[in-house]
């Protein structure tokens, strides 16, 4: 099982190439599902659930064909209407497939998900969303089968603000009869770009990028050619990076609108960033300062954001508070933390994260994605050698990260 070791104390400088979003590859690649034609996609991220998806939509017989960055897709022989639990178990994500199977061909049989152990994200509210649409849906043996001639347009609020939940019922509710609405829609840019490829395919969408979307069905969508928005979590990782290590750092292919509540508290930090129409350069020579923060829902802070700004406050002047508010088992690397020297003390959903002078190398363990990203962090500012198992979980989400710091002058390098 591969392995990151790390040597730490190096300032880094020059160019890294954002890669395409991952949360945002994974519902565009599931509404290949939706037509028969064929979807030419771009700037699609090279991620283990990338090709964890693929080779899901592959076994339901939606031929794929895959070159560097580009994916074409297409759905004109789908064999299958289920997603097996041997491969829904190791991504959420694949409960995505739901919405468009059910929409298009009026059945779908899926395999309630597993994934990172962060919290229990439950799936009722895409169960209950479908159900509105006049889906008949029981589960089964650990499986969601759901069954409609043709999904009804309705109006749906859902009790919480679920990103896979709205993109699920957004894609069912195109090729629904008649209108449909989702209140307290999740807003965030993912969504908003799954949005703008549906109404490339035809789709009928109104008030993309608010909490409130309305969809008038059509009969059937067509093909379309669309590029993936960049990666806003990786893109901020590598700031965080930046900011704990010191440096100068020219971020490239990437948007700064999408992370402007993380941008704040950089700069709250010390950091110094400007940025242009597809670049962002982050520059910082001096220990950050300790910056409080609060998870919430998009435009808020990320909740994907959290583990990586705490590695940045493990050496911060002051003390921060740092509170999670989505996930209940987000804090899973304050553990691995404290064995590099870290000062974190947890109460409740709240973690107090004292700054010190310096972290000290030591063996730690990934517990999911983007607790992995955070390890990293903190052992590039450590002195001596971390050394990071598990890294399975950074292979999901980032795009060979340890090549992109080597780039800027980090000492990484994967091992067996």
């Amino acid at each position: 099982m591969d392995k990151l070791l790390i040597q730490g104390g190096n300032r880094l400088a020059g160019e890294i190439v954002i890669s395409g979003a991952k949360n945002a590859a994974l519902p565009i690649l599931c509404a290949g599902l939706l037509t028969s034609d064929q979807l030419e996609l771009r700037n699609v991220p090279n991620l283990h659930d990338v090709s964890t998806m693929l080779k899901l939509l592959s076994q339901i017989g939606l031929k794929s064909v895959k070159e560097g960055h580009s994916v074409i897709l297409q759905g004109d022989a789908i064999t299958s209407l289920e997603a097996p639990y041997e491969m829904v178990k190791t991504m959420r994500a694949s409960i995505l497939v739901l919405g468009p199977m059910l929409a298009r061909f009026g059945e779908a049989r899926v395999s309630l998900p597993g994934g990172c152990a962060i919290g229990s994200r439950p799936v009722d509210q895409h169960i209950r969303g479908l159900q509105a649409m006049g889906a008949e849906i029981n589960i089964e043996s650990g499986y969601i089968h759901a069954k409609a001639k043709r999904l009804k347009g309705a109006h749906i609020v859902t009790d919480m603000i679920t990103v896979t939940g709205t993109e699920n019922l957004l894609m069912a509710a195109t090729l629904a009869d008649g209108e449909t609405v989702l209140d307290n829609a999740a807003r965030e840019p993912e969504v908003t770009d799954l949005a703008q490829l549906l109404v490339a395919m035809g789709a009928r969408i109104e008030g993309i990028g608010t909490d409130r979307l309305v969809i008038q069905g059509v009969d059937k969508l067509h093909g379309a050619s669309h590029s993936v928005i960049a990666d806003r979590i990786e893109t901020g990782t590598f700031l965080c990076a930046v900011a704990a290590t010191g440096g100068d750092v020219l971020l490239k292919n990437t948007r700064s609108h999408t992370l402007d509540v993380a941008l704040d508290k950089l700069r709250e930090a010390g950091v110094i960033l400007t940025s242009g129409d597809d670049w962002i350069r982050v520059q910082m020579a001096a220990r950050p300062k300790a910056v409080s923060f609060r998870t919430t829902e998009y435009p808020g802070f990320p909740t994907d954001m959290q583990a990586q700004f705490m590695a940045m406050n493990l050496i911060a002047d002051g003390t921060s508070h740092v509170t999670e508010t989505i996930f209940e088992n987000r804090f899973m690397h304050v553990q691995e933390m404290s064995r590099l020297g870290a000062s974190i003390d947890i109460q409740g959903n709240t973690a107090m994260v004292k700054g010190v002078d310096k972290l000290f190398g030591a063996p730690v363990m990934a517990t999911d994605l983007r607790a992995s990203a955070s390890l990293v962090i903190a052992g590039l500012v450590a002195q001596g050698e971390t050394l990071i198992e598990r890294i399975y979980h950074l292979d999901r989400g980032y795009d060979q990260m340890e090549r992109k710091l080597s780039a800027v002058g980090a000492k990484i390098e994967r091992v067996k």
